[in-house]
Order: structure tokens, then sequence, then C-alpha cells
């Protein structure tokens, strides 16, 4: 394992496009969900409890089982009813790859891969264990909204990031979880599910001006 390799991956300015999403806050922002700090932390709980735990599953296994990407791609469509987050998933997959092929021998896919899968390739490539992409998966369902937090609603970056390091304990719990299932069927996997994560893309999809692509 190269810690420094897995930074890279890790890194918010890898050239992968997550600056372009902010992971449904946006739309939280504009229905007055998110307010302030403490909104933004109650928001990035949620999502690293639902869309956390079922990227890091999924970036772990496809980093393990390489092979599995269309089944492991087929049940993340599954669990992603928003048609508006699958195409921002695929989106930052096809980007992901593109960046993960330009510095490492990624295992080839025969399409555009939802996020967690082309992470868990990418990590593959990059010789990178399991659970080390799972710890990336966490930690990146975080970073895109805290981020988008300073920009959609001006508050303290030094705040924000505080946030974020307050999680590192849970994204690393996750990541144990999501390591030790990596020989689960695809159908075995987490589920976990943030309905107004789904109804807020939709929304989003329909603005004619947004700050982020999702």
């Amino acid at each position: 394992m190269s810690l420094a390799t897995l930074l890279v991956l890790a890194d918010g300015r890898l050239p992968a496009g997550g600056h372009a999403h902010s992971g449904g806050l946006e739309t939280a922002v504009a229905a007055g969900r998110v307010r302030d700090l403490d909104g933004l932390g109650g928001f990035l709980r949620g999502r690293l409890a639902t869309s956390g735990i079922v990227s890091a599953a999924f970036a772990a296994v496809g980093c393990a089982r390489t092979k599995e990407w269309f089944d492991l791609d087929s049940g993340l469509d599954a669990r992603t009813p928003s048609a508006a987050l699958r195409k921002a998933s695929r989106a930052q997959g096809r980007a992901l790859m593109r960046a993960g092929r330009a510095m490492w021998p990624v295992p080839a896919a025969g399409r555009e891969p939802h996020h967690p899968v082309a992470l868990g390739l990418v990590a593959a490539g990059a010789g990178l264990t399991p659970r080390e992409a799972a710890v990336a998966a966490a930690y990146g369902t975080l970073t895109g909204p805290a981020t988008a937090g300073v920009r959609l609603l001006g508050l303290d970056p030094y705040g924000a990031h505080a946030l974020l390091a307050g999680l590192a304990g849970e994204c690393d719990r996750i990541a144990d979880d999501a390591a030790a299932r990596i020989n689960d069927p695809v159908d075995a996997l987490p589920a976990a599910g943030a309905p107004l994560l789904d109804i807020g893309a939709e929304l989003h999809a329909t603005w004619e001006v947004r700050l982020f692509a999702s």
C-alpha cells in the first residue's frame, strides 16, 4: 500500500469532475433545509449514513472483484431510483476512469460505470486495497457537499473542514465494514436510500440556473 497513492486518489483536486457536484446540497440549501454550519453537519452525517455506506461497499467490492464490474454497476442502478442521480454518477465515473487511466493500468469496463464502481476499478489499478478504496469512497461522499456549502452559503471553510475531520472516524468504520463484505453477493450489499436526495436531484435537473451539476 502507498499512502501517497491513496492521497492522490482522494484529492479533491484530481481532475475527475468532483468539484462540479454538490451531492444534493444545492437543492437542500434552496429548500431551506440547510442554512448554516450545523445544518451542513447534519446533511453530511445523513449522506455518509446512506450514500456513503453504499458507495464504500461497492468501491471495496469493485476493487476486489474487478471482473464483476457489470454486475456491480447493475446493482447500483437498482439502488438509484433517480434518473438524474444515475446520470450524475455515471458522469463522475466517466471522468474518474479517464483520470485514472492517465496514471495507472485501470481494468477495462465496457460502459461508463457508476462512480463507486469506477473508484473500485481505479483503486485496483493503482494497487490499493479494497479497504482503501472504501475509505476514498466514504470520504468522497463528504468533500463535495462540504466545499459546496462554503460556496453556496458563504460558510467558514475552516468550520466546514472541521466537520470533515470530525467524521474521519466514521469513514474508517464504514470502510472496515465494507472491506469485510468483499465476498458478499451483489444483492446482499448495502442498499441504504435517501428519498429526499432522489427527489431533490429530479427537481435540481429541471432548474435553468444552477451552480452545480448535481
